[in-house]
């Protein structure tokens, strides 16, 4: 299933140039094959845990990382909105 879902998007990144600009790839397969495409699609995943599980989870263990860091770029304040003066 990850495989054919990687394949997927290299179709979609045919019909789109920009597709791969808004795409995260989560983990990479221990499978040639899904290494293959990786570097065909010159793309470089979140994680290389030796995953071979194939039913997506590279997913379920990258998707918390995804959402600390969204809400962190979304709703870490500032220095000047914590406060902090800057140290001359």
């Amino acid at each position: 299933m990850v495989l054919f879902a990687l394949w997927l998007r290299l179709q979609a990144s045919k019909m789109n140039e920009n597709f791969l600009d808004y795409t995260q790839f989560c983990h990479q397969s221990k499978e040639q094959a899904h290494q293959l495409l990786l570097n065909h699609l010159n793309v470089k995943p979140l994680l290389d845990l030796g995953l071979r599980l194939g039913e997506g989870s590279g997913v379920a263990v990258a998707f918390p990382l995804i959402v600390s860091a969204a809400t962190f770029f979304n709703e870490m304040a500032s220095f000047a909105d914590a406060g902090v003066s800057q140290s001359e």
